[in-house]
């Protein structure tokens, strides 16, 4: 990938500059996890039996444990590592959540959600081999990120995306591998698992709804546990929840503080139809999180469910 810097009506050339240890990529992620993975930093180099996890972080939005390992060279393989460690993880449950209340201070009666386990491999390079290990419609647990660092301390993230519609089951043949072992308790959620639940009228109107939306730019549609996710990049536009009769779009508009403040672009909407519900609950500590409802069924106006959700994807880019 060719990267420039403009300057009037000139392209300058922005040279690559390699990281020299695999320490200087993890120094950088640790410090923004959140930004570059919507995750929550827990601990670096966490130590269980024989193995030491470069980070480990925490998806709230999922109640999940993410690993995050980094490679600078491409002689080893992510299959083999990432099962490892799902498994080491999911035999060692207890020590994860000690490790989670440790770090972040709180009492042990969090909940996790292990199906939704995941690891994120960050290496400047993957090769084919290692990207072809994971090209399965279900191995979305694991996450290839490539990451590249230029001299106008510019990063750049990108994400290797499976193509395959191959399952991963019809390769693996012990039924007591690791592999086997770990499928059967993490969850790869598909769309599917969410609109079969749904008419076939509704189905019509979602498909069309996705082709709007992708309209609006670069965004992703997410299959979760309870819900399916809309991002864009790290950011989610909206969550959707499947339900028979309809489907049930929650877009985030943000935090209020018990002292009265607001988080950063707290979001409030315009609605002259008034069909978006605000909903709101209180945190252990007393912050209140705030969201819009909104029923979408088959009786719904696309264009005007369009017309809402472009002001929260335009709220991301404020």
């Amino acid at each position: 990938m060719d990267l420039y810097s403009i300057k009037g009506d000139r392209l300058n050339s922005v040279e690559l500059k390699s990281f020299k240890k695999e320490r200087d990529i993890q120094d950088i992620v640790e410090k923004n996890t959140e930004t570059l993975f919507d995750v929550d930093f827990v601990s670096s180099e966490f130590k269980i039996g024989e193995f030491r996890i470069d980070t480990l972080c925490f998806d709230n939005e999922t109640n999940s444990f993410v690993i995050i390992e980094y490679k600078k060279g491409s002689s080893y393989s992510v299959i083999d590592q990432g099962y490892s460690y799902l498994s080491k993880m999911l035999n060692n449950k207890d020590s994860f959540i000690l490790e989670y209340c440790r770090k972040k201070k709180v009492s042990v009666d969090i909940k996790v959600d292990w199906s939704q386990s995941r690891i994120i491999f960050v290496s400047p390079s993957f090769n084919s081999y290692q990207k072809n290990s994971v090209n399965f419609k279900d191995m979305n647990k694991f996450e290839l990120w490539e990451i590249k660092r230029f001299d106008n301390d510019t990063i750049v993230l990108n994400q290797h995306q499976s193509k395959s519609n191959e399952s991963i089951e019809k390769v693996v043949g012990n039924s007591d591998s690791i592999i086997n072992k770990v499928n059967k308790e993490i969850k790869v959620y598909q769309e599917e698992d969410h609109t079969s639940k749904i008419s076939k009228e509704l189905l019509e109107n979602w498909e069309q709804f996705k082709d709007l939306i992708n309209e609006l730019g670069e965004l992703e549609v997410v299959p979760k546990g309870p819900y399916m996710s809309i991002m864009y990049g790290s950011k989610t536009l909206c969550y959707c929840i499947f339900k028979t009769t309809h489907i049930q779009v929650e877009m985030v508009r943000g935090t209020l503080k018990t002292d009265g403040t607001k988080s950063k672009n707290f979001f409030n909407i315009d609605d002259p139809k008034k069909i978006s519900k605000p909903y709101s609950w209180t945190w252990k500590n007393g912050t209140k999180g705030n969201i819009y409802k909104i029923r979408f069924d088959i009786k719904l106006d696309l264009d005007y469910l369009i017309f809402l959700v472009k002001q929260k994807y335009n709220s991301l880019n404020s």
